[in-house]
């Protein structure tokens, strides 16, 4: 009986995208792996031909051989020399098949990845998570400042405990102060690929402990470690116009990195506390400025100061009623990275009813109110 095509064990056309391939192998080999159909002959004879498929079809070589002899191209003998040798269509189970050398390796890693088995995608993660293992950790810090160090910007001192650099053998863990050498057995990768007949697996190099160097003498100060536990002073720039919830990264000055490895950051976050004055939308500002009667009633100027401590003059128009705002533009603020360019102020309007007045006022007021009072004014 002739070969099945390719094309159709993949449902796929035969001028299909190699994204679409792989889309509709592994929606297959999900579907009819071993491991989710125990003791399914039928599932098992499928997922060998969609896995075989597979390999010819992400080849770029072997998919022209196939497209052109099919079938034959990889059968010994047959058109094109057999330069890919006796795999397709031979023997029993997966010994048969030429995959290429690693290139199985590679088609059985993607299986393992879409099915939550670790697989390539997982192996590569593992190596980076192991060898992110060298790098320190990011830390994280709360600052608070007042409204006008927000305003104006400020310095200020960040104080942690941490793992910080081994003094005694610069952080490179040895007992020679030296950089650790590549560790043989997994030449710096920090992990071990093992294989057991057609699974392969990648686990922590037992050498090196994943580490991806070989230390064969230890520093005594940090046993090899190249940390210590120590406190640290970091300097933080806070920008003006921060506000509450800002995160500032300080790169490098986190952890530090085991046996040579970088340093994590340090992220900063603001909190800007309450001032008693004024209230923050934004970038712009609001206080409460409180006005006599008789300003709000005939017009006339007050003085109130700013965030940055100047003294503004504000003109009070005739009539200005208690509980409207006047703005004062450009005087709130600043974005930040742009200090010349300010949010508003708004002065909300509030007047002080006086409680203990003079003879002469009183008369004065019951006569206003009196003149007044046929217009409702009270």
């Amino acid at each position: 009986m002739a070969d099945r095509d390719l094309y159709e064990i993949l449902g796929v056309a035969k001028g299909a995208s190699d994204a679409d391939i792989k889309k509709a192998y592994h929606k297959l080999v999900m579907k009819h792996h071993p491991d989710k159909n125990p003791g399914d002959k039928t599932s098992e004879t499928k997922f060998k031909e969609i896995s075989n498929a597979y390999d010819i079809l992400r080849d770029k070589q072997k998919r022209a051989a196939y497209d052109q002899f099919g079938d034959k191209a990889f059968k010994a003998g047959g058109a094109g020399g057999n330069p890919f040798g006796q795999g397709f269509g031979g023997g029993a189970g997966f010994e048969g098949f030429d995959f290429g050398g690693a290139g199985f390796g590679d088609m059985f890693e993607d299986i393992m990845a879409n099915m939550g088995f670790g697989g390539r995608g997982a192996g590569q993660g593992g190596r980076r998570a192991r060898q992110a293992n060298t790098s320190g950790r990011d830390l994280l810090h709360e600052v608070r400042v007042s409204l006008k160090d927000a305003f104006r910007g400020k310095t200020v001192e960040v104080k942690f405990n941490t793992n910080v650099k081994c003094e005694k053998c610069a952080g490179h863990g040895t007992a020679n102060s030296k950089a650790a050498d590549e560790c043989p057995s997994c030449h710096g990768s920090g992990s071990v690929r093992k294989s057991n007949g057609f699974f392969a697996f990648e686990s922590e190099c037992p050498d090196c402990s994943g580490m991806g160097k070989k230390i064969d003498k230890k520093c005594t100060d940090c046993q090899g470690d190249g940390t210590k536990r120590g406190s640290r002073t970091i300097q933080v720039k806070i920008p003006a116009g921060v506000s509450t919830g800002a995160r500032l990264r300080v790169a490098g000055q986190g952890e530090a990195g085991s046996v040579g490895g970088a340093s994590g950051d340090l992220y900063v976050d603001v909190i800007v506390d309450r001032d008693p004055h004024f209230s923050r939308d934004g970038n712009d500002l609001l206080v409460n400025l409180s006005v006599s009667f008789a300003t709000l009633a005939l017009g006339g100027s007050v003085s109130v100061k700013g965030i940055d401590g100047e003294d503004l003059d504000v003109k009070i128009p005739s009539g200005t009623q208690v509980g409207s705002k006047l703005r004062l533009k450009g005087k709130g603020m600043p974005e930040i990275g742009r200090a010349n360019i300010r949010g508003d102020l708004y002065l909300n309007i509030k007047t002080e009813i006086p409680t203990k007045l003079s003879a002469k006022q009183k008369e004065l007021l019951e006569k206003f109110a009196k003149e007044k009072s046929a217009k409702g004014f009270f």
